[in-house]
């Protein structure tokens, strides 16, 4: 069935959080997104597809496949040329809000000597015991209802971003943060050191030049133009957070086009899944945020 482009919308076309009119921005300076999940689940060697983002999971992948990273915001592009170029890490929207929400953990409690302590645990009892003693305090879990309630993402996020979080997100995000701490231990998850403390500690080089191609394009647009049984992965972060249905159905039909035989998709979502699901891997994912993290063959979608 032919979908029309036309109604098939998202909100990142607009390369800001908000709905407001005005330039685009640079959303991510880093990812938040376990690409060992990836790594994990795509065959060997091949060609894989990913949102380009921050760049993070490009640069994993690019150690095994050949890879395609695609942003639909030209701001979020030009600034993973720049750390394929060997720049720095800088500063988005995400970081902005996260280093705010920071500055605000000592009135909850939260000193950087009690956090740092507590990321350089490695046992994991020891972890859901220091969480629940010292850091899921009661002035924490009131701070962060406010923090993460729809009023107040409601000046910095779309309606159409806000309608993808699960009610109650505060304590349904401090529950998924519970079984992070449960299931991985705190000493070597890079990704709790960047969300809790803001400091990225990476010690993997570049890869070797030519092994990640970008494009600026809409994926469902890019992956329509492909020729078919052009990638063996998909990487799609949270791309369907901020959709609506008709351009997820457009987005499922171009990855079954480009898809080669035995393709497997990784898709991202801040949602809850509507029902127990063996393809969801959330829990696996130590950047600790996501609802789900669903894995499946890309012929299943």
């Amino acid at each position: 069935m032919e979908v029309s482009s036309a109604s098939a919308t998202t909100a990142w076309e607009s390369g800001r959080f908000n709905a407001r009119a005005g330039r685009r921005q640079l959303l991510f300076g880093r990812m938040y997104e376990d690409s060992a999940i990836e790594l994990g689940a795509f065959p060997a060697d091949g060609r894989v597809f990913c949102i380009a983002s921050a760049g993070c999971t490009a640069r994993a992948l690019a150690f095994h496949h050949e890879v395609v990273a695609v942003d639909i915001n030209p701001v979020q592009l030009a600034y993973v040329q720049r750390r394929l170029a060997g720049g720095a890490i800088e500063r988005g929207s995400a970081e902005r809000f996260l280093g705010w929400a920071r500055a605000l953990a000592p009135l909850a409690g939260w000193s950087r000597r009690k956090v740092r302590a507590f990321l350089d645990l490695e046992d994991l009892t020891e972890q859901i015991v220091y969480w629940r003693c010292h850091l899921n305090t009661r002035r924490f879990r009131a701070a962060f209802v406010f923090l993460f309630s729809r009023t107040a993402l409601r000046s910095i996020y779309s309606a159409a971003l806000l309608d993808c979080l699960p009610p109650h997100f505060g304590a349904v995000l401090r529950g998924r943060m519970e079984r992070c701490f449960a299931l991985h231990a705190n000493h070597r998850n890079p990704y709790a050191r960047a969300l809790l403390l803001g400091e990225v500690c990476s010690t993997q080089g570049a890869p070797e030049p030519g092994r990640i191609q970008l494009a600026c394009a809409d994926a469902a647009a890019f992956l329509e133009r492909q020729p078919a049984g052009s990638f063996t992965g998909f990487s799609l972060s949270n791309i369907l957070d901020g959709a609506n249905l008709t351009y997820e159905q457009r987005l499922f039909a171009a990855m079954q086009h480009a898809a080669a035989p035995g393709a497997v998709a990784v898709l991202r979502s801040f949602r809850e899944p509507p029902s127990p699901a063996g393809t969801n891997r959330a829990g696996e994912d130590r950047a600790m945020l996501w609802g789900t993290v669903d894995i499946r063959p890309v012929s299943a979608l």
